[in-house]
């Protein structure tokens, strides 16, 4: 269970092992999704607790908020940054070069801007009766589409974050994730809960193409960028589902009441 103690270090603020940076990190990539699930888990916890106190809107903000802290903003920083080198570069010597500048952009500025106010719409959006199933599966399926691109495009650096996550049998982490990711979203959302799966493999994808056509390969920014882009899909899908899910699912869903 190494692994998982490694995955839940490095992607939450729980100091459940040390940080590590060698080879052993590449076993944590399969435990993505079940921790992404603990923290959906969280929220959905933090969301209840909320419910008689504040209004929707700040229940929603908090929401928000909360994703940031439990995750030392890990995964904002890496949009932050990929928005700046992808936007603002014109070689993949210059973009990557921007990513590494600690310093942030408009390109940065805007992006993170943009990526809060759809995330806290699309909690503020969530329907009663979908709430607590969305809540709990969008880290979920976000972090299996990090595992996902980890395993699809190559490294674009020699050495960086994501490098230790590039060590041993890629595809035995893909499937622990992907049969993580999966049975979460058949139990919590049922057929919607596939489509909201499908719906994550095509975004990080098609969004993992774009960057290493960009970079000549996928860097720890990037995959940050993918978890956050994925995460919004996740909830903004979730909003249109719930209005459609009869005629695209074809039976009653479990969240349904």
């Amino acid at each position: 269970m190494n692994g998982l103690r490694l995955a839940i270090s490095f992607l939450t603020i729980l100091p459940v092992a040390p940080r590590s940076t060698d080879a052993g990190m590449a076993e944590a990539r399969g435990y993505f999704p079940l921790v992404g699930l603990a923290l959906g888990g969280a929220l959905v916890g933090i969301d209840m607790a909320l419910e008689p106190l504040f209004p929707l809107v700040l229940s929603a903000a908090v929401l928000v908020a909360a994703t940031v802290v439990l995750t030392r903003a890990l995964h904002l920083d890496g949009f932050m940054d990929s928005c700046d080198g992808l936007l603002g570069g014109f070689t993949p010597e210059r973009r990557l070069e921007i990513m590494r500048d600690p310093h942030s952009g408009a390109f940065a500025v805007t992006g993170v801007v943009v990526l809060l106010l759809l995330k806290w719409t699309a909690l503020v959006s969530l329907p009663s009766h979908i709430r607590i199933a969305a809540l709990a599966l969008f880290p979920c399926l976000s972090r299996w589409s990090v595992v996902l691109t980890m395993d699809f495009f190559p490294y674009a650096r020699a050495q960086g974050m994501g490098t230790p996550f590039q060590a041993g049998s890629k595809w035995r982490g893909l499937a622990l994730g992907t049969l993580t990711a999966g049975l979460a979203g058949l139990l919590l959302a049922g057929g919607a809960g596939l489509v909201l799966l499908a719906t994550v493999a095509v975004v990080a994808l098609a969004l993992g193409r774009w960057m290493a056509g960009l970079l000549g390969g996928l860097t720890g920014d990037t995959y940050g960028a993918v978890n956050e882009v994925t995460e919004v899909t996740v909830l903004l899908v979730a909003v249109a589902v719930a209005a459609a899910a009869p005629a695209i699912v074809g039976w009653p869903l479990p969240w349904e009441v």
